[in-house]
């Protein structure tokens, strides 16, 4: 193959790509919008592909279900949170390094930076709040992204998950703290008004209690 075939076959395979990716933009577009307008469950399938012009069998190659669809934003979320967290200063605690970085990916949530749509992030926590079925998956995705959270900590605290509880606390405490706050929206107690607000008080109740120097010494303590 010659240079200027071998450009062109890089070409048309970025072309392929580029379509892919706004097809699947355009499905994700289409599902949220019609979750807005009709809700989850009286949502199909039929009706996201039709609203993209494309069929039944093309939405399953870029999702295996609508509640796939639904949860991307989260998956968008866990994205954010763990660029935030690599950005703090290698020597903040890990709780509070997790804190600000929660707290800083739900507020670019609300105002919609960091390429965040507001109106979409609204829209999960409408379904959060008014789906069993959204709110189950979005407890297992949360789950699945601990134990890449726990790798991370280790990392950052210069230890081996292997042979240190901490890291797996820290993680699951974390999650715990994210989730305590969705559920307080998603129910309406405390007056938040907003995630972000709740997010902070969480990991502020927890901070003094599981703050772990991000430079501790490795191995698992032998008091009881």
């Amino acid at each position: 193959m010659t240079v200027t075939e071998t450009a062109a076959a890089a070409a048309a395979v970025g072309r392929r790509e580029r379509k892919k990716q706004r097809t699947r933009e355009a499905l994700i577009d289409a599902a949220f919008a019609l979750f807005a307008e009709k809700g989850f469950e009286a949502t199909t399938v039929e009706e996201i592909a039709d609203a993209v012009d494309v069929s039944s069998r093309t939405f399953f190659r870029y999702f295996a279900s609508k509640e796939d669809v639904a949860l991307t934003f989260q998956a968008e979320q866990h994205d954010a949170v763990f660029a935030a967290l690599a950005e703090r200063p290698a020597d903040e605690p890990v709780i509070t390094a997790l804190r600000r970085a929660a707290v800083s990916m739900a507020r670019a949530c609300e105002l919609g930076e960091l390429g965040f749509d507001p109106s979409r992030f609204q829209c999960l926590m409408d379904l959060i709040r008014d789906s069993p079925a959204i709110l189950a998956g979005s407890l297992e995705h949360a789950q699945k992204k601990q134990i890449a959270l726990t790798g991370a900590l280790a990392e950052r605290m210069g230890v081996d998950p292997a042979d240190d509880l901490r890291p797996h606390i820290a993680a699951s405490t974390a999650i715990a703290a994210f989730q305590a706050a969705t559920d307080v929206m998603r129910c309406g107690r405390l007056g938040y008004r907003a995630l972000s607000e709740a997010v902070d008080a969480a990991f502020a109740l927890i901070e003094e209690g599981l703050n772990f120097p991000s430079n501790a010494p490795t191995g698992p303590t032998d008091e009881v």
